[in-house]
């Protein structure tokens, strides 16, 4: 029977991993370590750093910390609906930029444009997409010179280095983890905000414990994802997932809702401590991507070769599709961003690239 190979790093995790996932325990003490790590790596004081629900509670926090109510803030074109979320719960106003479709991400020709339309933009959030860094020294010194302040949305990149060798996490004004599914430290729950400038209010940190189902998800996840892995081999997985789903013991992308007063697990504190420990130096993207054309009919044929290429980020500009209608998202303003979502698949970064050579040979057809 052929190996299977997956986009998702939980059907990745070994045996040991998800046993480790199991049976954690953290403790307040775990809590406390991570937010002093959180300090130490990155900046601000105790006040100024939470432990969060998600991370779109954790950029919620970082924006309402720092900017007014119904301040504008440039968001990428090209991003989840979490984002928009995370602007609509502290009250503040979209503005999309369009994307350099080698980057994923607006850089500063796009955005000094979008500032010489809208002269009254406060705030920016960087998202550094799939982990591949932007120029930062030239978006800087535009938001410098506009007094702009920079929101970093590290979901995708922690770890990661600017190219003038300053981490990710560590320029903006704020900075938001989040530890959820899929994400650059992944716990499948929780997220950290940390306000870099103490001169901003303090955080009132969330204090209500995370509720059972929610922890009960995140440590199953792993083993969920698992056994979606060997049902693959027999063709089973699209059910399983689907009874997961139904019976509520997975949340489908994006529903994981925003909670300014619930805390993450305290065995979450624990696994992202030894996921900062094991980070390497010069981490690379989480994920590799490519513009095809017939992309649903790609997809079907690698997949029938064993590669389960299919569960990528964004489908659509603003993603999940199911929630793109809500974004309010005007194509004509973002066309690369556009043709991007249309055209793009993603690959995994987690593999030994010999295991891949097989698919590669076959997107090479479809390749545009």
């Amino acid at each position: 029977m052929p190996k299977h190979f997956f986009l998702g790093q939980a059907s990745h995790f070994t045996a040991r991993e998800r046993l480790n996932r199991l049976f954690t325990i953290g403790t307040k003490k775990s809590q406390r370590e991570l937010c002093d790590l959180l300090i130490k790596r990155y900046g601000g004081d105790k006040d100024h750093v939470a432990l969060t629900k998600n991370g779109r509670t954790a950029l919620a926090i970082a924006l309402k910390t720092a900017l007014e109510p119904g301040s504008k803030v440039v968001v990428n074109g090209f991003t989840c609906y979490a984002v928009l979320e995370a602007l609509q719960a502290a009250k503040m106003t979209p503005v999309f930029a369009d994307v350099n479709p080698e980057t994923l991400h607006y850089d500063d020709k796009i955005l000094g444009d979008l500032l010489k339309k809208h002269k009254d933009i406060k705030g920016i959030i960087i998202q550094n997409t799939l982990g591949m860094p932007v120029d930062i020294e030239k978006i800087e010194k535009l938001t410098a010179k506009n007094q702009i302040k920079i929101f970093e949305d590290m979901a995708h990149c922690t770890g990661v280095h600017y190219q003038d060798g300053r981490e990710v996490g560590t320029v903006g004004v704020a900075a938001a983890l989040s530890f959820g599914k899929e994400k650059s430290l992944d716990a499948a729950a929780g997220g950290a905000v940390i306000i870099r400038d103490i001169n901003l209010p303090a955080i009132k940190a969330p204090t209500k414990r995370s509720r059972f189902a929610d922890t009960f998800r995140a440590r199953l996840y792993p083993s969920f994802c698992a056994i979606y892995r060997a049902l693959a081999r027999v063709k089973l997985e699209t059910l399983w997932m689907g009874f997961l789903i139904k019976t509520h013991q997975v949340e489908r992308s994006a529903n994981n809702k925003l909670d300014f007063n619930r805390r993450p697990p305290r065995f979450v504190a624990k696994i992202i401590l030894g996921q900062f420990r094991w980070l390497p130096k010069d981490r690379k993207p989480i994920r590799k991507f490519v513009y095809v054309k017939n992309r649903d009919d790609l997809l079907a044929k690698l997949k029938r070769k064993g590669y389960h290429f299919d569960g990528f980020w964004f489908e659509t500009p603003i993603a999940p599709e199911r929630f793109y209608k809500k974004a309010h998202f005007d194509e004509a303003a973002c066309p690369n961003a556009t043709r991007v979502a249309k055209e793009i698949i993603n690959l995994p970064t987690h593999y030994d690239e010999a295991k891949l050579k097989p698919a590669l040979k076959i997107i090479e057809e479809y390749k545009k």
